[in-house]
């Protein structure tokens, strides 16, 4: 194993875990994601652990944790806590360092997040009250429409009609979905949708 210095970020999101290893010089030498599942420490060990062997290094090797997400609490090990727009803000200024908007579709919530010239959120908003648009949404519809969830990007991009999902609810754009597929419609127009 190489010994060298190497700094990890986690983020234990409501769906999936995220991990990466980068080196003194900024690189990335190693990843893993990972479902969250219903254990968020043991599965934040196991990204950590994948992480490691794939950047050759080991535990000893780590200067410094930080962990994020919905589950950054249960990283037991991480020496220090950052929220997730945080994160995004540090992370998106360090390689566009400019004003920049970014938006987060992650497992049970949405944020948009507007950075200034100089690196500091000037606006942030977040969607509070339902699933609708979120990755439990896009899962939920790729699971009921048999499609893999990274193919429902590429078969967007062929629609020529977008169907309009009228519906802000999961439950009711899934039913909306189906009525859609019964009258007819193209798929990739109504992912797209």
């Amino acid at each position: 194993m190489d010994s060298q210095p190497v700094f990890v970020g986690i983020d234990v999101g409501a769906s999936m875990t995220k991990v990466a290893v980068i080196d003194a010089n900024k690189n990335l030498v190693g990843h893993h994601v990972k479902k969250s599942g219903t254990d968020f420490t043991a599965t934040a060990n196991v990204c950590l652990e994948a992480s490691l062997k794939m950047a050759n290094v080991e535990e000893k090797d780590i200067v410094r944790t930080v962990s994020t997400g919905y589950g950054r609490k249960n990283v037991s090990f991480a020496h220090d806590t950052v929220t997730e727009i945080g994160c995004h803000a540090k992370g998106c200024f360090h390689f566009f360092p400019i004003t920049v908007t970014i938006i987060d579709i992650g497992g049970q919530d949405n944020k948009i997040i507007k950075l200034d010239e100089s690196g500091r959120r000037s606006s942030f908003k977040m969607n509070r009250k339902c699933a609708a648009g979120t990755g439990a949404f896009l899962e939920e519809m790729s699971a009921r429409l048999d499609i893999p969830l990274e193919e429902m990007d590429g078969l967007a991009r062929k629609s020529e009609d977008m169907v309009k999902l009228g519906s802000y609810c999961t439950v009711f754009s899934a039913t909306e979905v189906l009525e859609n597929i019964r009258n007819g419609k193209k798929l990739p127009d109504i992912i797209k949708g």
